[in-house]
């Protein structure tokens, strides 16, 4: 959509030389010499696309939990099926087909050899094969080329409608008979007519079982081509600035806005319209909704096909598969569904695109030749004068298109915006169900770039049968990886991702009424060149996209405070807890040391009682103290005269240091204690161990301390153990 002009003085020497290098740049002779293969080395490397296209395989089957490698391919370990369907390989060396990928999913009950004769039965080959199916209902999207039924549309072919047959699979879930099946042309019924003077056609619905033929009526690639082109001189025209410099408001005079006549005005406004390129639109997606709405609705198989079966036949499938499929409309899903069914099932990126291809047979177009403003639509003008420089380059570019006129430049070769259109219905479609798509307008446009810019072997040459045999993947960068890598750096607010994107509000297959099929122009792409400020995403999803980004910092700043409180938390519950074990602790020692105290006074009153002065201190208290000391440890026992002394169960130790009286106070307090409860006192008074010092504490026996020398001069003799 954009218009570079080159102008030069009169005389000057370089024109051809910048001319030839310019055609040589844009136009090379060979498919090595493209920007890909010059571009030196890059991160992004290119992966086999024949794995991601068996996984999804896999996924349509309903085994979206295995995962395929090149090993697996290589050994012919792909070849899974389910009660419906199955991967077939008959297509592995592109011998059947050699514009259909390597791996084709096909009716279980059909045989390869069944396939092999089907195929002779379409053009190029291209046979009826699966493209996207729902693995809970039975329902399929098939795709084909157009049947070889001759001029009299009387050829039939039993190996084919068995095929086509086998798509009408009963119907699930206890509903009895079979599906319906649509097999939808893409073509206006006038053209398929006329391919049957080729040897071409389209089928009879008397031939197939259960079976309704409809026409959708969108033009070829040549339409769409010139299209184009009329919707580029438009944009050229009237945008804010034009290709030679000057505004749509000044041209000559203000001739293109009619001068203030609202009648002008209008008439120019509606050249739009006259380019037929939102009709195109419309069209295609009108069909890729109504598919989708006899899939979603009826459960009915469908047959689509065109001349060839890889422009407008790829453009409705791909285009219904994304209205029936959730997974489709995000990032992931959407390269799946480009490499499926643009890639891998042979659009002719090359040729379209007017690239060199592998073969070297495709013809390389020329320039898109650019329009002159129609008489019809402007005031005649005086002549601008020579002095104007705008205005001269506006007659050159003018005389220069008269000379090459539009019919013979762009119907001599076979490019076409035909991928181009089918993403401009995705923007459509994205702009009517902003919730439901992954993605954004910008990466849609970004995504267009990185096809055209040649910078990338995946959108090169017409197939992946040629793209295998050049070493593409080998030798090129990856588009993919190239995108991703864009996102990486952002993450989820990059502008590739869609900040409305819901995926619970568009769980199921989108079915846009008629009524809503209103294309408009995609600004983000259509207007980038000529109106620049207007192409520019609207206030409110930058506006949004802000709040959004300032909502995610916010987010990640709670999140952190949010941390820091948890640890505060713990680090506070943690104290409380070493807190309340400590006053435990003390509160136990409290507890012990009262017991402990009235404990030391009870046995400092016992041995008080014997006559003894008794000082109990601590051990710092009793390193000096000038009298004999005894230490008494917890849970020990001092053994006083004949009995026992027990410090039972204290937790501290205590110092006892013990001073006796003189002799006369022992023989007193022998004389003063002994009573009826002592065991060794005799009937007449007397006490049988003299020598003993006995004690008693109120009514209780304490005990007796003994004296051991005494003790050790008693023998069996002595008269202490005589019988009474």
């Amino acid at each position: 959509m954009r218009i570079i002009i080159f102008g030069f003085r009169p005389g000057t020497k370089q024109r051809r030389a910048v001319f030839a290098a310019l055609m040589k740049g844009t136009r090379p002779a060979m498919l090595w010499d493209l920007y890909a293969f010059n571009s030196g080395p890059s991160n992004n490397s290119n992966t086999n696309p024949k794995v991601r296209l068996v996984n999804e395989y896999y996924r349509l089957l309903g085994m979206g939990s295995l995962q395929s490698s090149i090993s697996t391919i290589e050994d012919g370990l792909f070849k899974l099926h389910n009660d419906w369907w199955r991967i077939s390989d008959v297509n592995a060396n592109y011998n059947m087909c050699t514009t259909y990928p390597f791996a084709l999913l096909v009716p279980k009950a059909i045989r390869d050899t069944d396939l092999l004769k089907a195929c002779t039965f379409r053009a190029r080959c291209r046979l009826p094969v699966i493209s996207w199916c729902d693995k809970r209902t039975g329902a399929v999207l098939a795709r084909s080329s157009q049947p070889l039924v001759g001029l009299m549309m009387n050829m039939r072919s039993n190996a084919d409608e068995s095929l086509v047959g086998a798509l009408c699979t009963r119907f699930s879930r206890g509903k009895e008979g079979r599906r319906k099946l649509y097999i939808a042309d893409a073509r206006p019924r006038k053209n398929a007519l006329a391919n049957g003077a080729m040897g071409g056609g389209s089928e009879s619905s008397s031939n197939y079982f259960n079976c309704e033929i409809v026409f959708f009526g969108i033009d070829n690639i040549h339409a769409m081509r010139e299209s184009l082109v009329r919707l580029r001189d438009y944009l050229d025209t009237h945008g804010t600035t034009s290709s030679d410099g000057m505004s749509s408001f000044l041209r000559d005079g203000g001739s293109t806005w009619g001068r203030g006549n609202l009648s002008s005005m209008s008439a120019s406004v509606s050249t739009l319209g006259d380019s037929g390129w939102l009709i195109h639109v419309q069209n295609v997606l009108a069909g890729s909704a109504w598919i989708a709405a006899r899939v979603a609705l009826e459960s009915a198989s469908m047959l689509v096909h065109c001349s060839d079966g890889w422009d407008r036949t790829t453009q409705l499938v791909a285009l219904a598969s994304l209205l029936l499929d959730p997974y489709y409309r995000t990032i992931n899903g959407f390269q799946a569904l480009v490499e499926k069914d643009w890639l891998a099932f042979g659009h002719p990126f090359s040729d379209r695109a007017g690239m060199p291809s592998f073969s070297g047979s495709g013809s390389i177009p020329l320039e898109l030749s650019r329009h002159a403003s129609s008489p019809n639509i402007t005031s005649p003008s005086p002549a601008p004068a020579p002095s104007s420089p705008s205005s001269s380059i506006r007659q050159l570019s003018t005389s220069l298109t008269s000379q090459a006129p539009l019919s013979n430049t762009q119907h001599s070769n076979s490019y076409s915006p035909i991928f181009l259109q089918w993403v401009d219905c995705v923007s459509q479609l994205l702009r009517m169900y902003p919730f439901a798509f992954e993605f954004s307008s910008a990466f849609l446009v970004d995504f267009l770039d990185c096809v055209l810019s040649c910078r990338f072997g995946n959108f090169l040459c017409n197939s992946e049968n040629e793209r295998v045999k050049a070493g593409v993947f080998e030798a090129s960068a990856c588009l993919w990886e190239h995108l991703a890598d864009m996102r990486s750096s952002e993450g989820s607010s990059h502008v590739h991702y869609n900040i409305f994107y819901n995926p619970s509000k568009h769980d199921g297959p989108l079915l846009p009424p008629a009524a809503a099929l209103a294309p408009t122009l995609w600004p983000q792409f259509h207007l980038r060149w000529a109106c620049p400020s207007e192409a520019q995403s609207s206030q409110v999803e930058a506006q949004c996209r802000n709040m959004m980004g300032n909502y995610s910092e916010l987010q990640k700043a709670k999140d952190l405070a949010e941390s820091n409180a948890r640890e505060i938390t713990t680090t506070v519950e943690s104290l409380t807890a070493d807190l309340l074990n400590e006053s435990q602790v003390s509160y136990s020692a409290v507890a012990s040391a009262r017991k402990a105290k009235i404990e030391n006074a009870g046995i400092k009153r016992a041995i008080e009682s014997l006559g003894y002065k008794v000082r109990v201190s601590d051990a710092a208290d009793i390193e000096n103290h000038p009298a004999r000391k005894t230490n008494i440890p917890s849970r020990t026992r001092e053994t006083i005269g004949s009995g026992e002394l027990s410090d039972e169960k204290t937790d501290l130790s205590v110092s006892i240091s013990v001073t006796e009286d003189n002799d006369n106070d022992s023989g007193n307090l022998t004389s003063r204690i002994c009573e009826s409860l002592c065991p060794l006192r005799a009937e007449d008074g007397g006490c049988r161990w003299p020598n003993a010092g006995c004690a008693r504490l109120r009514s209780q026996f304490i005990g007796m301390k003994a004296n051991y020398d005494a003790f050790d001069r008693l023998s069996i003799y002595d008269s202490y153990f005589q019988p009474e």
